[in-house]
């Protein structure tokens, strides 16, 4: 019952509203490389240059009358921030925004320019976990609705869209390999894809050293790392989800790591071979 119940959201998410549909790209350098076909499903070519658009959005979107006037908050180290921003902007909704110091300043300032006069950006502690605390902090403070990045079943369903894009535009496909950080996009995706065709595969890439999920899954709950270290910082969270434990478990098939040097080499490897420009998270499952 649990994947018909995020099937059920997924299909009735609320994303396209400022999310796009993104295009399948034939990887030919990859594919040959491989021998294997592969393609890449273009994240970066929405508004915000990644997928986190889609669950911000939708759990938003969602917010009764007397949550949109109270205001949210949240905490991401750019990603999901700057998908809360725009859909605050286009909302119309007050939005706390707490990132690490840390985070990288073009994606600070992406957030700045995406929210405008609607969003309050606060900097504080260097980890997402310790942004998360302090987002935890106001949010009492000010009695605010918190947008979890991952944890959240809307959030979930945004992210899971993309899984049924992948199906309407490639049927016939083996495997799908997604990124883990907390694990929203990842529970999205294998939920669509496995409650409608069970037999594609679904494999999750973590960064070594922010490898929360795959610890989670093989100590059979939730555990929190001592650190995450990585080069990925949309992927580098140390502990990961109740909700995204229990669909990650259930539904991925496989969790692989990768370590900062194949991440980078991907990244390369993209850029020259692809001329696509992709950060850590993103290259994680070409390393992969």
């Amino acid at each position: 019952m649990l994947a018909q119940e995020y099937l059920r959201r997924i299909l009735k998410a609320r994303v396209y509203d400022v999310a796009q549909e993104t295009p399948l790209d034939y990887a030919v350098h990859l594919s040959e490389k491989l021998d294997n076909k592969v393609l890449l499903k273009r994240e970066d070519l929405q508004p915000v240059f990644s997928f986190k658009l889609r669950g911000a959005y939708n759990r938003m979107v969602h917010l009764t009358a007397e949550e949109k006037a109270r205001g949210v908050i949240t905490a991401s180290a750019g990603n999901h921030a700057q998908g809360v921003a725009l859909a605050a902007s286009r909302l119309k909704c007050r939005a706390v925004i707490c990132m690490p110091i840390t985070a990288p300043s073009v994606k600070v300032e992406a957030v700045k320019r995406f929210g405008g006069k609607y969003v309050e950006v606060v900097q504080e502690g260097r980890s997402f976990t310790e942004s998360a605390d302090c987002a935890a902090r106001l949010q009492r403070e000010r009695n605010l609705v918190f947008v979890h990045p991952f944890n959240d079943p809307d959030v979930i369903a945004g992210q899971g869209t993309i899984g049924l894009e992948i199906m309407d535009d490639l049927p016939d496909v083996d495997t799908i390999v997604v990124p883990i950080g907390g694990g929203g996009l990842a529970s999205g995706v294998a939920s669509a894809v496995k409650m409608l065709h069970p037999n594609v595969r679904v494999i999750g890439v973590q960064a070594a050293g922010a490898a929360g999920m795959k610890a989670s899954i093989e100590a059979g709950h939730v555990v929190s790392l001592d650190t995450a270290k990585t080069i990925a910082d949309g992927i580098a969270v140390k502990k990961p989800g109740e909700l995204t434990f229990a669909l990650c478990s259930k539904y991925l098939d496989e969790i692989v790591t990768v370590d900062d040097d194949e991440i980078a080499q991907a990244i390369l490897f993209l850029m020259e071979r692809g001329k696509m420009v992709a950060e850590g998270a993103g290259a994680a499952p070409v390393a992969a």
